[in-house]
């Protein structure tokens, strides 16, 4: 959480150091592409924003109303980011485009827009190194899309993802207003535009698939549950595994459910014992599962097919 905090805050200093100044050299150069630039700052630094609140109401603590915390509200507002993305981002950078693209407008004095453009580069491209950097620390060998698909903290990649659109939307920005300019085309910028809004789009529809996917709820990988499997087994008391469901309420917190088959001549309290047993093991292997339902049931040979496929 606090490398997500780092990249979060990085790239909410790195907007509100810009759009103001993209706003006002899109009003002087008469830019369409420098105001969807404006735009897409403003909106970045919203999600930045929005992301810190999802942060800081997910640490809130089990009440009577969310016996099992508000760690999902971080996945909700990262939702909410994607659609803010999509819609303001992505829509207002298409319509501003194709409007530009229909009725060209001259453009005027560009040179502030480099000035901005160079200025933006700077600042958006050093979020970008924090993001990745931090990122870099929690992929433990796996390739970038991988940990991106197997992270469960989407404050870390959604900040990756955003700063790398904004670069890649600078320099089109960048060689669209030189082309338009040289080539006395203004179209070309409206072109511009265009294209960074649909870059949003795409980068908005990537976090919704990731974001959507953690708020329903994702499970722990096969090979933790083969592990759980075979702590479970070792037990003296256990004859077998028979049902495992699980899933992530926030990116620290695991909610697991086990259906235990114990072996039939042990009494209550032993069952009992094996089952604080076994959840203080599982606990202490795994420290992100912090709620461990174990429930005890009859042991069949032929389990069902349906139920083998969660082990």
């Amino acid at each position: 959480m606090a490398a997500a905090n780092k990249s979060i805050y990085a790239a909410l200093l790195a907007n509100l150091l810009i759009a103001v100044t993209k706003f006002i050299a899109g009003a002087v150069s008469n830019s369409a592409s420098m105001i969807a630039e404006g735009i897409h700052s403003v909106v970045d630094t919203i999600n930045q924003v929005l992301l810190l609140l999802g942060l800081r109401l997910s640490k809130k603590k089990p009440d009577k109303y969310r016996p099992l915390g508000y760690g999902k509200e971080l996945y909700f507002w990262s939702f909410v980011v994607s659609i803010l993305i999509f819609g303001l981002g992505g829509g207002i950078s298409i319509y501003q485009g194709i409007t530009h693209i229909i009725e060209p407008e001259k453009l005027g004095d560009v040179t502030w827009s480099y000035v901005v453009l160079a200025i933006s580069v700077i600042f958006e491209g050093s979020s970008l190194i924090i993001a990745a950097v931090e990122f870099n620390k929690l992929r433990e060998g796996l390739s970038w899309w991988q940990a991106i698909i197997r992270s469960k903290d989407p404050s870390t990649f959604l900040v990756l993802f955003e700063d790398s659109a904004a670069v890649v939307g600078l320099f089109i920005v960048a060689i669209c207003l030189y082309l338009s300019h040289h080539l006395n085309k203004p179209y070309i910028d409206g072109v511009a535009s265009l294209l960074v809004g649909l870059i949003l789009v795409g980068v908005s529809l990537i976090l919704a698939r990731e974001s959507r996917s953690l708020l329903m709820g994702e499970g722990i990988r096969k090979d933790t549950k083969q592990r759980i499997k075979q702590i479970i087994e070792d037990d003296e008391a256990t004859l077998s595994l028979m049902h495992i469901l699980s899933t992530y309420q926030s990116p620290k917190e695991i909610l697991l459910m086990l259906i235990v088959a114990f072996k039939p001549n042990l009494n209550t309290a032993q069952i009992n014992d094996a089952i604080d047993r076994i959840r203080e093991k599982i606990k202490k292997e795994y420290g992100l599962m912090r709620f461990v339902i174990i429930q005890p049931e009859v042991f069949e040979e032929k389990v069902n097919p349906d139920v083998q496929r969660y082990i």
